[in-house]
């Protein structure tokens, strides 16, 4: 599987895959369920090797670490998703 880090690497800097209409979906501790947001509403820190910021309907933003995305979707249909651990 690719890793996320990769997938976003290449969402933002392929001009030929980054066509599409991106969703991350990541895990929101505080709801305990998983939240959807377009990839525009995401902001990558130069230097930031954990995560990236959300930008919030109201314009706060929140820190997600990249082991808390647990699906990306493009154009409605889902093309990753994480592994649950196994044992």
């Amino acid at each position: 599987m690719l890793p996320i880090q990769d997938l976003l690497h290449r969402i933002r800097w392929d001009p030929e895959f980054e066509k599409g209409r991106f969703e991350i979906a990541y895990l929101d501790k505080v709801a305990d369920r998983l939240e959807r947001v377009p990839f525009e509403a995401v902001r990558f820190e130069p230097g930031e090797r954990f995560g990236f910021e959300v930008i919030g309907l109201h314009g706060e933003e929140q820190f997600i670490p990249f082991h808390r995305v647990r699906e990306v979707y493009r154009d409605g249909i889902l093309i990753w998703r994480r592994l649950a651990p196994t044992g």
